[in-house]
């Protein structure tokens, strides 16, 4: 079971950042857990990612769907998100770790999920709207740092837009089994004990680690 990481933080080096403490306490578990296998991860901020425009990804597309012959330049975007769409599917884990800018994911991450949601790859559209075809023990775990709180069922919650457009995207529209949430919050926030929250997130990995790879 092939395990994928997406460090969707602009500043994936810097181990200040909490997301990417995170991501280094994921692959902690994993190597105590799985000594004999590795994960594969993949810096969005460090990988050539297609972007949603006529240029590239909608240019490509269009031309393919009125069979027109693509430029050397289109070939290779072409080229770009096959690789990435096929590097997707080939893992059954999905970890994404990343910070909460503007109550969403980071503008890579949306780039990334447009060369992922791609009809007759990860999904299909059908008489009654789009079935997932990622149907096959997919899980996805999104680990999120957060300078605010949003679990405290007040007018931050419904704005956490980040968990509510992967979840939907990864579950209603590609299928995924499960989706699990794991928080570092309110590290901006007045009162908040930073290394407390810091454990928290820890204590909720350790939670969500064993069922994520039942």
């Amino acid at each position: 079971m092939k395990t994928l990481l997406i460090n969707a933080h602009p500043d994936f080096r810097n181990a200040a950042h909490y997301s990417v403490q995170m991501e280094q306490a994921f692959l902690a578990k994993f190597r105590a857990a799985f000594p004999d296998e590795t994960v594969d991860v993949l810096n969005l901020y460090d990988t050539e990612i297609p972007r949603a425009t006529t240029e590239e990804l909608l240019g490509v597309w269009e031309k393919q769907v009125a069979h027109v012959s693509l430029s050397p330049a289109e070939q290779h975007v072409q080229a770009v998100n096959q690789r990435l769409l096929k590097q997707f599917k080939e893992h059954h884990r999905i970890v994404i770790a990343s910070p909460l800018h503007n109550f969403n994911v980071t503008s890579k991450m949306k780039d990334y999920m447009d060369n992922i949601l791609v009809a007759r790859e990860t999904f299909r559209y059908t008489e009654n709207g789009s079935v997932g075809l990622m149907t096959d023990n997919y899980k996805v775990m999104l680990m999120q740092a957060s300078g605010s709180i949003y679990t405290r069922n007040d007018r931050y919650t419904p704005m956490e837009f980040s968990r509510l457009y992967l979840d939907k995207m990864f579950r209603e529209i590609m299928g995924f089994d499960a989706f699990y949430m794991v928080r570092v919050q309110g590290t901006q926030t007045q009162g908040v004990d930073v290394a407390q929250a810091v454990k928290d997130g820890q204590a909720e990995l350790d939670a969500a680690f064993p069922e994520f790879y039942k």
